[in-house]
């Protein structure tokens, strides 16, 4: 057997020799995958115009990979090559990069926090402007059409909706989601403070529950980039819960800096209970409404 490793002086093989190697070949491959993943993100974001090039690498390398076993391919490269010539690969792609969890009332303590600390506030508005960034299929969207008809303030709200994903969009609309779902979206509704009965606000269809149109009459929904997406309206609260994380420390910045420019002076940003605000350079023109709840407001004069 003929070992490529140093040996010392009396002819025995070096003991870090081979590992040292072995040790380096790791790290090149490390290398050459972290420069595919990064050439199949440039393409993605020349091609398509979604750019996930700042995003959390780990967390993008799982899904990456994810989506290469599912189209049985076996490189990074392979799936570069596919998305790029096919665009219902890139869809496919897309959902996996996206998380999307959510449900109605998701954390009912926010929603609690909002009806008791933020409710008051937009009460002495003449009308109010929402943005739900990341809406997902829109479960928390609706949430918070039915806390503002509880509260009296429907009829003046607009709430805008938008996700990157435009499939995801198309089942928020539809307003349509399965009946056996309804039973924990009850219990997070009662533990928000909801004050009517639950079911009032969906009708049912087979195994669906079909929310009433009345909950989408003020309900804006678009497609909308985080990352490379302006800001189009100045808004009195704006909720981004849970996406951020999945953004790297730059990307998080670009996005804060997006947030600070759509809010209306004394307005409210609510984040995921992950996220915060103290890295950024706009944090001291924040106030903390409610830490735990991640609810901050505007102090910027």
């Amino acid at each position: 057997m003929d070992y490529s490793g140093s040996r010392d002086v009396k002819g025995h093989l070096k003991r870090g020799a081979v590992s040292s190697e072995a040790g380096g070949a790791g790290r090149d491959e490390d290398e050459r995958e972290r420069i595919e993943i990064n050439l199949l993100l440039e393409g993605l974001f020349r091609l398509y115009g979604y750019d996930f090039r700042n995003y959390a690498y780990a967390s993008l390398r799982r899904r990456v990979w994810h989506r290469i076993h599912a189209e049985k391919l076996h490189t990074v490269s392979g799936l570069q090559e596919r998305v790029l010539h096919d665009r219902d690969c890139m869809e496919r792609l897309l959902s996996d990069l996206v998380i999307h969890v959510t449900e109605m009332f998701r954390d009912p303590s926010l929603f609690a926090a909002i009806r008791e600390q933020v409710i008051p506030k937009l009460r002495e508005l003449p009308s109010i402007r929402i943005w739900h960034a990341g809406c997902s299929t829109g479960e928390e969207v609706y949430s918070m059409a039915i806390l503002l008809h509880e509260e009296g303030l429907y009829e003046r709200a607009r709430i805008y909706a938008t996700d990157i994903n435009e499939d995801v969009l198309q089942t928020a609309e539809r307003a349509s989601y399965p009946l056996k779902k309804m039973q924990d979206y009850t219990n997070n509704y009662i533990r928000s403070g909801g004050r009517d009965d639950f079911s009032k606000y969906y009708s049912t269809a087979g195994g669906t529950a079909v929310f009433h149109p009345f909950l989408r009459e003020n309900v804006v929904f678009a497609q909308h980039n985080l990352v490379t997406d302006r800001s189009f309206n100045e808004f009195h609260l704006i909720l981004c819960r849970n996406v951020l994380i999945y953004f790297d420390n730059y990307l998080q910045n670009q996005v804060h800096d997006l947030f600070y420019k759509s809010l209306s002076k004394q307005g409210y940003l609510v984040l995921g209970h992950k996220e915060s605000i103290s890295f950024t350079k706009h944090a001291a023109k924040y106030e903390t409404v409610n830490g735990q709840e991640k609810i901050f407001r505007m102090n910027d004069k």
